[in-house]
């Protein structure tokens, strides 16, 4: 399949016409070169808004939880499909990340996203959190194998009696007897750019598959910064039998070296526009965070001119940063109740 850069309109074709190409409908008038945006910021407000989600993590000390909170309560007028709240390495912040998306469903009009990991626990104890989720009024997870205690790079290793992978967690969360009727909405992880532990790409669809085949309802993407790596491997995985919805994860790192460090451990590729654009802006915050907000707005931009328009942003618990993005993109505060 070729992908929408060879694309070229019958000049017998009117601007405004429909056509069906790269599973999506285009319209004529559409730039044709993903790596292109002509949609300004003026005309995006326009449009109608994408739809978003948020991701937080769970907070280590008492003045980070405040942020939190202060950044769940900026970000809610944005009206986000759902927020998810991460686990640490090895499951180290479980119990907090359960009482964060607790409170979450039950003091504000958020729909909270619970990650749930193999790591560290057995097959009962996962399950249990997921009964204590539900009870709670969370119904949706996000299953993940999750890293060892020692981080990305070290070996995972099944816990006696505890879930070998993410396709065998979700198989247990959808036949989980948590109560007649109960079904969890499930997303789950994928990578534009192979997982760090990938044998090949063959193996990584496969996988992704087979995800979607325990029950998995939407996979979320590792972070990139080129729209050619999404729509490569969204059609690598479209041919690979995967037809659940891929949404573009979207990082708002503003620190450079944070960013490279993840980079590094997540195998993500830094394009060299990025090096340069950040370039000398180290101690300058205010440049960074507004470099951040339009490189990320930029990338939304040129998916949206090409049909995307479910985005899920990284937040790094920042809220001006999500909300900044987010208004580039045309998205206007709600009233909320």
């Amino acid at each position: 399949m070729q992908p929408p850069n060879r694309f070229d309109p019958p000049s017998s074709l009117d601007k405004g016409v429909s056509v069906l190409i790269w599973k999506a409908t285009w319209r004529v008038s559409q730039p044709a070169d993903p790596s292109v945006s002509k949609l300004s910021v003026a005309e995006q407000q326009s449009k109608p808004p994408p739809n978003v989600s948020f991701e937080f993590f769970p907070p280590k000390s008492d003045s980070m939880e405040a942020k939190l909170w202060e950044s769940v309560a900026r970000l809610t007028p944005m009206a986000p499909r759902f927020v998810s709240v991460t686990y640490g390495a090895g499951g180290s912040t479980r119990d907090r990340t359960r009482r964060i998306v607790t409170k979450i469903a039950q003091d504000t009009p958020l729909l909270p996203a619970a990650h749930l990991t193999c790591v560290g626990a057995t097959k009962e104890e996962v399950l249990g959190i997921a009964v204590d989720l539900w009870k709670a009024g969370i119904r949706h997870i996000v299953a993940l194998r999750g890293d060892p205690p020692e981080g990305i790079d070290a070996k995972f290793e099944q816990h006696p009696g505890g879930f070998r992978d993410s396709i065998d967690l979700i198989e247990g969360i959808r036949n989980c007897e948590i109560t007649p009727g109960a079904r969890f909405e499930i997303s789950v992880s994928c990578y534009p750019e192979q997982h760090p532990h990938s044998r090949g790409w063959d193996q990584d669809i496969a996988f992704l598959r087979a995800k979607q085949d325990a029950g998995a309802d939407r996979a979320i993407t590792q972070f990139f910064f080129e729209p050619e790596v999404y729509f490569k491997f969204l059609d690598r995985a479209r041919a690979g039998g995967v037809t659940m919805p891929i949404v573009p994860g979207i990082m708002l790192q503003p620190n450079f070296k944070g960013m490279k460090r993840i980079a590094d451990l997540c195998q993500v590729t830094l394009p060299n526009w990025l090096y340069e654009v950040f370039e000398g802006t180290g101690d300058d915050a205010v440049t960074r965070e507004f470099i951040t907000a339009n490189v990320a707005a930029e990338l939304c931009h040129k998916l949206s001119d090409q049909g995307v328009n479910d985005f899920h942003f990284y937040t790094l618990n920042r809220a001006s940063l999500a909300l900044s993005t987010c208004r580039l993109l045309g998205l206007k505060p709600q009233a909320v109740a």
